[in-house]
């Protein structure tokens, strides 16, 4: 039998193949950007309080929340890039959930600030092309359902 066509029998093994190594670090990218707006969000925050300007506790735990999600899908995007299919699983969820629960919350009428809901549609949109991908023919063939 020829190896080079075989098909591979572990999630691990699959994931090593090319395409689905590029489509981890494409992810992994994804994930980054939305970890660096999350912490610039932070930052802004943390600047405002210290210069004196109104910052609410909603604001500090809003975003303290979304850079803390965007560690937590990293590591699990890092995990699922070695072969591990829960950790996939919970990045295909998260990659969905969370830019429809940023966009919800910003759009509570006067809890936010205009510019900081600006910014959290930013990290909305890096998230959520994290979902396309997760979601991608490329990597659900590399995670197959095991019976």
């Amino acid at each position: 039998m020829n190896t080079a066509t075989t098909i591979p029998a572990t999630a691990e093994a699959a994931v090593s193949r090319s395409p689905a190594q590029r489509a981890f670090r494409t992810a992994k990218i994804f994930i980054g950007a939305y970890g660096a707006l999350s912490t610039a969000v932070l930052l802004t925050v943390v600047v405002l309080a210290a210069t004196g300007h109104e910052v609410t506790s909603f604001m500090w735990g809003r975003s303290a929340g979304v850079l803390a999600s965007a560690a937590v899908t990293y590591w699990l995007t890092v995990l699922a890039a070695r072969g591990a299919r829960w950790a996939y699983l919970r990045v295909r969820i998260l990659s969905v959930v969370m830019p429809v629960a940023i966009v919800a919350i910003d759009l509570i009428p006067g809890a936010l600030p205009v510019w900081f809901i600006a910014m959290q549609a930013v990290c909305a949109l890096a998230i959520g092309a994290t979902a396309f991908i997760a979601n991608g023919s490329v990597l659900r063939a590399a995670f197959p359902k095991g019976r």
